[in-house]
């Protein structure tokens, strides 16, 4: 008697063990697939945000008028120079530790743009104490941007600022 049908007393056996399906490349084609978006992503980030990038170490600019007249004459050069100000701001009162960095942009370019910083502040022994990124979006051609950001620094003496990553990029 065929193990289906039930026996004399009414009852059938149990069913046989499942039967596994085999898979045919399931696994490499979602990989290639996953591939492909990550590099389809990738090359479309990097079309439409070129960007002209100045990745050295210079000290942020200030609205102070130390230096010597040759410091004073030379300008940064290209997009960098749009970061007219970046300074900090020490806002300290009544032994409440308060220190801000604060900036100015001015969008030269004749797009409206996207500008993206990092920067560091270091001590006279060149220790960096902090670090951090800003973003300016959205500043039309010939606006001035300001903004503030807080920091978790102590005292603004002896600390200098540097701008170590600058990025403008055509706001859409």
């Amino acid at each position: 008697m065929p193990a289906s049908e039930p026996d004399a007393g009414g009852l059938a056996s149990p069913p046989g063990p499942p039967v596994k399906k085999r898979r045919r490349h399931g696994c490499l084609w979602g990989c290639v697939g996953a591939l492909v978006a990550v590099i389809a992503i990738g090359g479309v980030v990097l079309a439409i945000a070129p960007g002209d990038s100045d990745e050295t170490t210079t000290a942020a600019p200030s609205e102070t008028n130390e230096g010597t007249p040759q410091e004073k004459t030379r300008e940064p050069q290209g997009e960098r120079a749009d970061l007219v100000s970046f300074r900090l701001d020490d806002r300290s009162q009544a032994g409440v530790t308060d220190v801000w960095v604060v900036w100015t942009v001015r969008n030269s370019s004749g797009e409206k743009s996207d500008y993206a910083w990092d920067w560091e502040a270091v001590d006279a022994d060149g220790v960096r104490l902090t670090n951090g990124s800003q973003l300016e979006t959205d500043v039309q051609p010939g606006q001035t941007a300001r903004g503030e950001y807080f920091t978790t620094l102590k005292s603004v003496n002896g600390v200098k600022l540097n701008i170590t990553g600058f990025d403008r990029t055509v706001s859409y």
